[in-house]
């Protein structure tokens, strides 16, 4: 049987700039593929090439087995797109939006009205659908973006970061709704920063960054995969790299220590994989004594898809985001200057 979604080899080039190097991946049908990493990696760029948008300079892309490449139009027919900025027309009523979009897709007017009023049910929007779209919050108008996007019963839905600006409430009955779409056997593919949308929802994802696929499997296959326990540990506030090299040597020596990355974006401190042992502080504490240097702060957790991040990376996904921001102030910063 077919994947839904299959990409291989992909490469998308905007002049200079390398946005997608070499990423590949297959989605299953029915399930729920989160693309994780932070803004610039690649994810928007990927997304784009698969929903037509874009063409990619090299690679594979099939939607249940139609190529993108080849037969664009034939894949469209498949994908349901959902842009990570809601666009809507404000003087429209909810209704009146969703029929427009229908009409674009040339359904027939009963078959329309039918499913413009199950989609007002399903994401709760029958009480607001007769108001201007200007009218409403955020979360409605996400809500209401979704609903366009599934008007034409899409086997993919392809989602650019689905929550982003929404409060707590919202996100939790978009997050709900998801789950519904994929025990109704729809595929759903989504990016995200957000590393615990993922968690909550991915049946499988791929880690990227820089353009690459750095690491892909279920949310508990990639923790079980890195072991242990974390210790995340600060020697000062800020240590200097010699304090911190000088730390990892020793902790190392410790038989349950099983590795030690130094994080020099949160002032050096260190990120610990150690296996479960009764009191694993106590004796990472006394160690850093015997070789006169002092514990700042110290605390054990399970493994999270941030731990994931950091052993692919050597960065936190907190740490790539303000990096990527940097960049793209530093851009600005460069644009004004030549002007």
């Amino acid at each position: 049987m077919n994947a839904a979604v299959l990409i291989e080899g992909l490469k998308k080039n905007y002049g200079d700039v390398e946005a997608v190097k070499n990423i590949s991946f297959k989605i299953e049908k029915g399930n729920i593929f989160g693309l994780l990493g932070p803004n610039g990696s690649g994810k928007t760029t990927t997304i784009r090439c698969l929903c037509t948008l874009s063409k990619p300079d090299e690679g594979k892309i099939e939607v249940c087995g139609v190529s993108a490449i080849a037969s664009p139009k034939q894949a469209r027919k498949r994908l349901g797109y959902v842009a990570q900025e809601v666009a809507l027309d404000k003087v429209l009523t909810g209704r009146e939006l969703l029929q427009l979009q229908a009409a674009l897709y040339h359904l027939p007017n009963k078959a329309a009205k039918e499913r413009i009023n199950q989609l007002l049910d399903l994401l709760g929007l029958q009480e607001y659908a007769d108001k201007k779209t200007g009218t409403y919050s955020g979360g409605l108008r996400k809500r209401l973006d979704l609903a366009a996007g599934l008007l034409h019963q899409p086997d993919v839905l392809v989602l650019d970061e689905p929550t982003v600006g929404l409060d707590i409430e919202s996100r939790f009955v978009v997050w709900d709704f998801l789950r519904k779409l994929r025990e109704a056997g729809t595929t759903v593919l989504i990016t995200s920063h957000y590393l615990e949308e993922v968690d909550a929802l991915a049946d499988r994802l791929a880690i990227i960054d820089r353009g690459v696929v750095l690491a892909e499997g279920s949310p508990s296959e990639l923790k079980d995969k890195i072991g242990g326990d974390r210790v995340t540990l600060r020697i000062r506030e800020f240590s200097p790299q010699e304090e911190a090299e000088k730390a990892k040597t020793q902790l190392l020596t410790l038989p349950f220590v099983e590795e030690a990355i130094i994080n020099e974006a949160q002032g050096n401190s260190l990120n610990l994989v150690v296996q479960r042992e009764s009191n694993p502080l106590t004796q990472i504490e006394k160690s850093l004594s015997e070789i006169g240097l002092p514990t700042f702060s110290m605390a054990q957790s399970r493994p999270s898809l941030d731990d994931v991040y950091l052993a692919a990376t050597g960065r936190t996904l907190m740490d790539a985001e303000l990096a990527a921001a940097g960049m793209r102030d530093l851009k600005k910063e460069k644009k004004q200057q030549m002007k």
